[in-house]
């Protein structure tokens, strides 16, 4: 990845960015006057567990998203599972073939950064998977490779760049993330990080999971016997709280997207790699990693998105025919009217995926 971005986040995690608010933070919030921020998201990412472990440490695994990964300000994705080897797995307490757990050796997490990804969201199912001795490895190996990461309870992770200081937070329906079915607990998070931060970027990871789950419901979602609360309450409590970047993962599907009071949510870009750990039938083959522009005063102004297939044990490579794009413009129609985001044939973001009235 470019080294300045590199440079700026290995600082901020060596300032403890992430734990709490620098003293400086009052003095860079407000708004972004003539600028911009970029973001790519690419959904969720097992770099390994034992269901198959990919060669040369996982290097090869996001070789065909890294140059859509490049030239924005931060790239982001939804780390499913643990890194580093240790920890006491959940399945071995539950003898259920709908339990798994994921676990990748630490040295795997180098291939995310040098892959382009800048932060992770640890806000989900699996960053539990083999209890606080595999999240505190997880931690250490992501920090000694520069990569930031958030969704801890209470866990804001404020990231400084020369235009911005960005604020990134993760909310899950878990006791070891922030909590996404509190919504006033959500919404002081959020409102803390506006205070301190130009750009508030919200990640979430909520739905029921399967192929047949690609519509975003507005009521709550189950799966497992997991309550796993309504994702367009969540989006929309904290974009009025002051997010202005909302980034979904869960169904492991493509979901919808909408523009909501001007700032972008999009609901699940589904699974962008693993090694032999999702399901890769049908939709579930479908990925993307989208783009997006945030404008000066927090907005969206602008974004692409580029449609993926996954291939092999479960590796992207771009897809000509752009089904996930075709994809998340019905969706986005269907669940969201004139909110929804179209995307047009060469991948831009078109806002309003229903014509004006006459």
């Amino acid at each position: 990845m470019p080294g300045r971005r590199r440079r700026v986040l290995r600082l901020a995690l060596n300032a403890g960015i992430g734990l709490a608010v620098l003293p400086s933070a009052a003095a860079a919030a407000g708004s972004l006057p003539g600028q911009t921020f970029t973001v790519a998201w690419g959904g969720d990412v097992t770099p390994g567990s034992d269901y198959g472990r990919p060669p040369s440490q996982g290097r090869a695994m996001l070789a065909g998203v890294a140059d859509v990964l490049a030239g924005v300000d931060v790239a982001a994705v939804n780390l499913e599972g643990t890194l580093g080897l240790g920890g006491a797995p959940k399945c071995a307490a539950h003898a259920s073939p709908v339990c798994f757990a994921f676990q990748a050796p630490a040295a795997n997490a180098a291939a995310l950064g040098e892959a382009g990804i800048d932060i992770v969201n640890l806000a989900n199912n699996h960053a539990n998977d083999y209890g606080p001795t595999g999240q505190f490895l997880t931690s250490r190996s992501l920090r000694r490779n520069g990569i930031a990461f958030t969704g801890r309870p209470g866990q804001i992770a404020y990231v400084p760049l020369p235009r911005a200081r960005v604020a990134f937070l993760g909310f899950a329906p878990y006791p070891w993330a922030s909590a996404l079915r509190d919504l006033d607990a959500v919404r002081r998070l959020v409102r803390r990080a506006s205070r301190d931060a130009n750009v508030v970027v919200v990640f979430m990871h909520a739905g029921a999971e399967g192929a047949d789950k690609v519509h975003t419901p507005d009521h709550d979602e189950e799966a497992f016997g997991e309550r796993r609360g309504n994702a367009r309450a969540f989006a929309h409590a904290a974009v009025r709280a002051g997010a202005d970047l909302v980034l979904g993962s869960g169904p492991h599907v493509l979901r919808g997207m909408e523009v909501y009071r001007e700032r972008l949510i999009a609901y699940s870009l589904g699974n962008l790699a693993g090694f032999h750990n999702f399901s890769l039938g049908g939709r579930s083959a479908l990925s993307a990693v989208l783009r997006v522009r945030v404008g000066p005063l927090g907005a969206f102004a602008a974004g692409t998105l580029r449609s993926l297939r996954l291939v092999g044990p479960g590796l992207p490579v771009p897809d000509p025919a752009a089904a996930a794009g075709r994809l998340i413009s019905t969706l986005s129609a269907q669940d969201f009217g004139r909110r929804g985001i179209r995307v047009a044939a060469d991948g831009r973001l078109v806002a309003g995926a229903l014509p004006p009235p006459r």
